[in-house]
């Protein structure tokens, strides 16, 4: 029987919802608990351990804050991964691989990750400033991503004319021809140490086109067996190609045709994955943690279905945060609520999220709704 004898020390880089998600998973455990971000009043701050002010880019912030860990994982790719080769050659454990981050961290080596493993993603050319994007007019429509640098929406771009080139993005960057979408899923992948793996349920997702951030989701996603078949295989051999432990939200395309395509692969716990902390028997965080700490992989099954709505700021609305509503949708059954702590609202910043459980789909998508026009985020 495995012992306990000392208490680990694991560090997070980032302290947003995440982040403060993570910690709250981690109260069940066993663990001493750190985080490195440079904003003091971030969501994460207060529910760990030890709070370090610094920047999760710079060589040194990262280097001293995680050579006295045990082990270290992140909550946003945009950190500096020399720091965290460094560490990991010192025998600090790093989920998911600063290896595996390098491939995900830029969008032009994480496609050409794709084409290597032949996994199928959807067609593309490297560009390096606007000018070249005369070279994918043949393409049109498509899509363009920074190389670096995107998150949340931000950093992608849909070109559908030549006259769309003028908003393009001047710096290098993929551009996909565009699919025609039927549905988006997100796949969860767990993976340990001694390279077992476990699957959550696929979820559907929907977008706000306007924001380009996920509006609203179920779990499990609707789609054929045959299409699920091939989710599961796909999301599988991306997460065991990285050849890394860690959590992984792998982002698909599922064509109208029936072709199923990784759209991007997220190297952490995942918004798609924020259902799991009350729908699922172990959620994306706990099984996080039982990554890190060298614990069995959880039970991934849901317990009911479910499905998603995000809090997004209103358009128009910027200042001290307000939630018009919170009480009428505190008073739903089966209902849960998760504000991220964030004092300031803004047009479009994820501000929290609500998760409805029960066992029609029916019923789901109407109190889905029925939470979208009641709770409103304003200033």
């Amino acid at each position: 029987m495995r012992k306990i004898t000392m208490m680990q020390k694991v560090g997070i880089l980032g302290g947003g919802q995440l982040g403060r998600m993570l910690l709250q998973q981690a109260a069940n455990y066993t663990v001493e608990t750190y985080v490195l971000e440079n904003d003091k009043e971030c969501p994460a701050a207060h529910l760990c351990h030890h709070f370090v002010l610094g920047d999760i880019r710079d060589f040194d912030a990262v280097y001293n804050f995680g050579k006295n860990l045990d082990a270290i994982t992140i909550e946003i790719e945009n950190v500096n991964i020399d720091a965290l080769e460094k560490l990991e050659a010192e025998g600090v454990r790093v989920y998911p691989k600063p290896a595996a981050l390098r491939i995900i961290k830029n969008k032009i080596l994480q496609k050409q990750f794709y084409a290597d493993n032949e996994i199928p993603s959807p067609a593309f050319k490297v560009v390096q400033n606007k000018l070249e994007l005369g070279n994918v007019q043949d393409w049109l429509p498509a899509v363009q991503k920074l190389g670096e640098g995107g998150y949340d929406g931000k950093g992608v771009q849909v070109l559908k004319t030549r006259n769309d080139f003028e908003q393009g993005f001047d710096a290098p960057s993929v551009v996909e021809k565009m699919v025609d979408i039927d549905k988006e899923i997100a796949m969860i992948v767990a993976v340990n140490a001694k390279g077992e793996t476990a699957l959550y349920p696929p979820v559907e997702m929907l977008f706000d086109p306007q924001l380009n951030l996920l509006d609203f989701q179920l779990a499990p996603a609707y789609i054929p067996e045959k299409i699920l078949w091939r989710v599961e295989a796909i999301s599988l051999k991306v997460a065991r190609s990285l050849n890394s432990p860690g959590l992984f939200a792998v982002e698909l395309f599922v064509d109208r045709s029936g072709n199923v395509f990784v759209n991007e692969t997220a190297p952490r716990v995942h918004n798609s994955g924020h259902h799991t902390i009350e729908a699922h028997y172990s959620s994306q965080y706990d099984m996080l943690w039982r990554i890190l700490l060298g614990y069995p992989l959880g039970n991934t099954a849901a317990i009911l279905p479910s499905s998603l709505v995000n809090l997004i700021g209103e358009k128009g609305h910027s200042g001290t945060v307000k939630y018009e509503g919170l009480d009428e949708v505190l008073k739903m059954d089966n209902v849960f609520v998760h504000l991220y702590g964030k004092k300031e609202t803004k047009p479009g910043r994820k501000m929290g999220h609500v998760t409805v459980i029960a066992n029609d789909k029916q019923e789901l998508i109407h109190r889905a709704n029925l939470v979208k026009r009641t709770l409103k985020v304003i200033s």
